[in-house]
């Protein structure tokens, strides 16, 4: 038996060399890469300074930070920090519902199995990746010198940023449908509109909701970033509790924060698995 699989080896051995050993150029090739790889990272790591003693140098302070934010405590500004975070909730919910009713139409545009002209639907997705590469941190800065501090300018950031990446999201989803509705609605007599409103509408909806529950999610963390740069809401007090030095009130805002995302990710998760 032994003797059949050593036998067995070598006719493989023979017959498909790759397998136990790789052509000496590939070899090389592959070491090559890996050592490109490592090259790059090295140097990267230098660029940044990133040194050893820095490392253990920031990790001493940011155990002095966690020890002056034991116990989190809110002071005399739990109404505050409540209210700061329900409007950060407002924000991302406003801005949320805001992108979805505009990208709604953009998607159905930019389908090419609903507007087949090529050019517009080609001109039409450019537009969407054009703008979806801008980040909602830039548009809150933008939109915070446009029209003043405050949740509103948040609000805009959120919106114009989600509305390229719905737009996307749902031509894509369009774009998949089973097309076996949509032939049972055109063999009924049915025009463009009913085959949109019968035949597509209602595949891509369950979709396109989770799509939305999940950005909702994300523009809550989202929102509370935007706030830092003057859009308002409880990001707004935790970059003012950290520009004082009051650690335990900006360790109670993030316990906040935690716990509010949290909340919202077990509320989406059950709707988005009822809706799929």
């Amino acid at each position: 038996m032994t003797a059949t699989l050593h036998a067995d080896i070598a006719r493989l051995r023979r017959t498909n060399p790759r397998i136990f050993t790789r052509p000496l150029p590939e070899r090389l090739r592959t070491w090559g890469l890996w050592l490109g790889f490592v090259a790059v990272l090295a140097f990267g790591l230098w660029w940044i300074d990133a040194s050893p003693m820095r490392i253990v140098n920031g990790l001493n302070k940011l155990g002095l930070l966690v020890t002056l934010m034991i116990p989190p405590w809110p002071g005399d500004g739990l109404w505050d920090y409540t209210y700061a975070m329900f409007e950060t909730l407002a924000m991302a919910f406003l801005g949320t519902l805001i992108a979805f009713i505009v990208a709604l139409p953009l998607g159905f545009l930019g389908a090419k199995n609903i507007v087949p002209n090529w050019l517009f639907h080609f001109g039409l997705r450019r537009f969407f990746d054009t703008f979806r590469g801008i980040d909602g941190l830039v548009w809150a800065l933008i939109f915070v010198s446009a029209v003043g501090l405050g949740p509103f300018a948040g609000v805009l950031a959120i919106a114009v940023g989600d509305v390229m990446v719905f737009g996307k999201l749902f031509a894509e989803a369009i774009e998949n449908v089973d097309n076996k509705p949509v032939d049972g609605v055109r063999a009924s007599g049915g025009d463009n509109i009913h085959v949109v409103r019968l035949g597509v509408f209602p595949q891509v909806f369950p979709v396109m909701m989770s799509h939305v529950l999940y950005f909702f999610e994300s523009n809550v963390r989202s929102a509370t970033i935007l706030g830092i740069v003057g859009a308002g809401g409880i990001g707004l007090q935790l970059s003012d509790r950290i520009r004082i030095n009051n650690w335990q009130e900006a360790a109670f805002i993030i316990l906040m924060i935690l716990v509010t995302v949290a909340i919202i990710d077990a509320i989406s998760r059950r709707i988005r698995a009822r809706l799929i």
